[in-house]
């Protein structure tokens, strides 16, 4: 297993940033974009470097080269996203940096299948882009397509009967992990700087430990997904992967955008945005550890164990006071049934929509595990899920005494092991079961609607990538990018390459 670097070690290195864009001769594109984070790739634009043209054409080409060694897009938009290139507003903050799509959200024109056979069978598409999709455009980036997801985002595992297995670039033997797994094994091998996902359970957050990324999921309300549109009873948030600390920053500044009918969250963020938190100095922070799940769960491995505790380590090297504790919430063995109740119904809900839309899936239609959410949301009573929603209100409170305690960050793992191998949980005696205990660590704050953050930490002798999480308190994902971008400094990942990669 690869350590953290010593304080001398860190001391010799430079700070992690990606290389500076060089043109090998006059009127010629950069040879290197695969190396530029998408801050890197706007200011290249701005600078009147290259084109957005550029930036997409060399987009097109990387996906072309490494696509068909791990599948993750599902649909390309390319004619569509020249066209694009060619009128994007070259003000706006990522002019004409290129960015995929999740499956599950909706961009007009483009298939709207929700990684199912059954819509895909139906040529559904969708007749207008969702509201992170048109925030995202106005933010300057151009769609190039959609990257996959399982079905109806209900799996750890990018797999689904419309578009084969999604695989890992780090190993492809290994999963990308569900539901943004698409999304961040696009960005992983370098395909785009971007990619748009959403985390219902940690679905942003354990994708990007699996594939060595930076994954944020905001307090819920911080990012609208519009109005009236499905968002899991608020456990669902719409955010992005990337590889750098500083473009998660910049993509939530410029999308955070509430809107007047949301519930949830109106906290402002900090003055200069979270940009700003990079690089800044949060202080002091008191910050507890939790290295081992709760007894009802999947127990840490020794690896993964190994990289929280190095982390701890390096925290309390960067100065902050790090204790071992966490909230006693964690540990109750109600948490995940009654995030789960919660959730089938919302399985339901999406074959009820679809079924008055194309009418009823045929036998075989759906994959096995939406099969097994829908059965447990039709038995899930009125009264059953009321108590669930007020169960989960007793819980959020229960969760906020930890940190009004005192504390200002939880460290914990994202998962309890590290990536599985493709086909994943269906090689388990009790697959489906295992897919839902595994979330222990990420799927409470879905439930809290807190803010948490994945970072990558290492990767094992075997290239497997181990990431970490740190969680705040409601609407203060300043802590999150200020430390997180600590990390990167002592320990940078962004330059690390995967087996499969576009470069």
């Amino acid at each position: 297993m690869r350590h953290a670097a010593t304080s001398s070690e860190r001391a010799r290195r430079p700070p992690c940033r990606l290389p500076s864009p060089r043109r090998a001769d006059e009127g010629a594109r950069p040879l290197n974009l695969v190396d530029l984070d998408a801050t890197a790739q706007a200011e290249l634009v701005r600078e009147g470097e290259v084109t957005p043209r550029e930036l997409v054409d060399a987009a097109i080409e990387r996906i072309e080269k490494v696509d068909g060694e791990i599948n993750c897009i599902t649909h390309r938009r390319y004619d569509e996203a020249r066209a694009e290139a060619e009128r994007v507003d070259r003000s706006a903050p990522f002019a004409g940096v290129p960015c995929l799509t999740k499956s599950l959200n909706e961009s007009a024109g483009d298939p709207a299948n929700l990684g199912s056979v059954w819509p895909a069978r139906h040529g559904r598409r969708a007749v207008k882009d969702s509201l992170i999709i048109q925030r995202l455009r106005n933010a300057g980036f151009v769609m190039v397509g959609q990257a996959s997801s399982p079905e109806f985002g209900v799996l750890s595992v990018s797999e689904t009967k419309v578009h084969g297995i999604t695989r890992n670039p780090w190993r492809p033997d290994l999963t990308s992990g569900g539901s943004s797994g698409g999304a961040s094994a696009a960005v992983a091998a370098g395909m785009v700087p971007v990619a748009q996902g959403g985390d219902g359970g940690g679905s942003i957050r354990m994708p990007a430990a699996f594939c060595h990324l930076v994954g944020l999921k905001p307090t819920a309300g911080r990012i609208s997904g519009g109005p009236g549109a499905p968002n899991r009873w608020g456990h669902s948030v719409p955010a992005v992967v990337t590889r750098t600390v500083r473009d998660t920053a910049r993509v939530l500044d410029a999308v955070a955008i509430s809107s007047p009918a949301d519930v949830g969250l109106r906290r402002p963020l900090p003055d200069g945005g979270l940009i700003g938190q990079v690089g800044r100095d949060p202080g002091r922070l008191r910050i507890g550890v939790m290295d081992q799940a709760p007894d009802h769960a999947p127990q840490v491995v020794g690896p993964v164990r190994a990289a929280v505790r190095q982390t701890a380590q390096l925290l309390a090297s960067i100065g902050h006071d790090v204790v071992d504790d966490h909230p006693e919430a964690m540990d109750d063995s109600k948490c995940m049934p009654m995030f789960f109740d919660a959730l089938s119904v919302t399985v339901v809900q999406t074959i009820e929509m679809l079924t008055r839309e194309i009418g009823p899936p045929e036998p075989g239609d759906l994959d096995p595990v939406t099969e097994y959410w829908e059965h447990r949301g039709r038995r899930i009573t009125g009264v059953e899920l009321a108590d669930a929603f007020a169960w989960q209100g007793a819980f959020r409170a229960r969760m906020s005494t930890w940190w009004e305690s005192g504390f200002d960050l939880l460290l914990s793992p994202v998962f309890a092991t590290p990536p599985k191998p493709v086909s994943w949980p269906w090689r388990e005696p009790d697959g489906i079961q295992a897919s839902i205990d595994v979330l222990s660590f990420t799927a409470p704050f879905n439930t809290t609607g807190q803010p948490a953050i994945a970072v990558p930490a290492t990767l094992t002798d075997d290239r497997e990538p181990i990431g970490i999480q740190l969680v705040a308190g409601l609407g203060r994902e300043d802590l999150l990018v200020a430390v997180a971008a600590q990390l990167e400094e002592a320990r940078p990942w962004a330059a690390d390459r995967p087996a499969v990669f576009a470069g």
